[in-house]
């Protein structure tokens, strides 16, 4: 059998997004969260197959468009890529709604607005659009909580270090500047992805993360490493390691969520605040606190509602094969 593929293919602050805009499985159940764990019992060999090697790379993030569970909101989206089916993907948000929008895959109840169903909840769109293109896009996200602090792990060569967990549609170990590690413009990026996936190793075996409202969200999947900026105009600078092999050249959108969290926990962040968010290669997004909870999951911890705002840019267009007959037609990764 041969399954085809259509795809548009865009970059959100240097970071890829894969639309599949035709192929995609019809999914089950009465949320994405339910959906997104019916593609991972039945069609996990689709992501499988369109982002790593040979089709994709070690970067690679997609996204799949479905209906709308809810009548009153205007699309649902399934996110793929090398690290997974994501609970949320904020890069991959930005870069749905740039091709979704342009492209006229959605066509939005209100104008410059979407209500959008992601796995991790729903999220609120407001994009700016200049004639065909789609200038910016804006996501209010999940609420993002600052989960465990002064969590300390083995690292290779370094040593001890002492990481924050925070939540930000996805959980992130964050390494900050400390006696062992003096940030991340001091190391190179392939020694930051080999000490990344032994540190998430370690921190899941140590420690324990799940959501405390869906249980389906669980595990540290990422690791963030910060350091000093390059635009003294920006307030922050990290380097995300996801996936295998993976640093994301965008500042991340679920990263910057988790991170603002994790100021605002310490007291460094306010509703007001502008966030400028750097990723490794410079790239930015703006994040800014829309709301806080006190007591958001009646645990006692703070949270926040935190935006962010960033671009995108579609780049090509993609008809993509996954033959039976090809010995590599579920993909494969070179460690």
């Amino acid at each position: 059998m041969k399954k085809t593929f259509s795809c548009i293919d865009a970059h959100t602050c240097g970071n890829p997004v894969r639309l599949v805009s035709g192929g995609g499985p019809f999914l089950e159940g009465n949320s994405m969260m339910e959906r997104r764990l019916h593609f991972l019992r039945e069609y996990d060999w689709i992501r499988k197959g369109l982002m790593f090697e040979p089709r994709g790379h070690d970067m690679m993030s997609g996204s799949i468009l479905y209906p709308p569970v809810d009548p009153a909101n205007d699309v649902a989206v399934l996110y793929i890529e090398t690290s997974g089916c994501l609970p949320m993907c904020g890069h991959g948000t930005i870069g749905t709604v740039t091709i979704a929008i342009e492209e006229g895959l959605i066509t939005p109840k209100v104008p410059g607005k979407l209500r959008l169903e992601a796995p991790a909840g729903l999220v609120l769109i407001d994009y700016v659009q200049e004639g065909s293109k789609v200038k910016s896009v804006k996501l209010t996200n999940v609420k993002s909580f600052l989960a465990a602090e002064n969590l300390t792990v083995e690292c290779p060569d370094l040593g001890e270090l002492t990481v924050d967990v925070a939540y930000g549609g996805n959980f992130y170990a964050i390494i900050d500047p400390q006696k062992n590690f003096t940030g991340l413009q001091d190391y190179p990026a392939d020694q930051l992805i080999s000490w990344s996936r032994v540190l998430r190793n370690r921190l899941n075996e140590q420690y324990t993360f799940v959501h405390p409202e869906d249980a389906n969200i669980n595990g540290l999947s990422h690791i963030q490493w910060t350091g000093e900026v390059l635009d003294p105009t920006s307030t922050a600078r990290n380097a995300v390691f996801y996936g295998d092999k993976a640093i994301d050249r965008s500042p991340c959108g679920t990263g910057t969520s988790a991170r603002m969290a994790q100021w605002h926990a310490k007291g460094k962040l306010k509703p007001g605040d502008s966030f400028i968010h750097e990723s490794i290669i410079g790239s930015r997004f703006t994040g800014r606190i829309e709301a806080e909870h006190a007591n958001a999951f009646g645990d006692g911890k703070p949270a926040i509602t935190p935006s962010i705002e960033g671009w995108a840019i579609i780049y090509g267009y993609n008809t993509i094969f996954i033959d039976d007959n090809d010995p590599y037609a579920h993909g494969f990764q070179v460690i």
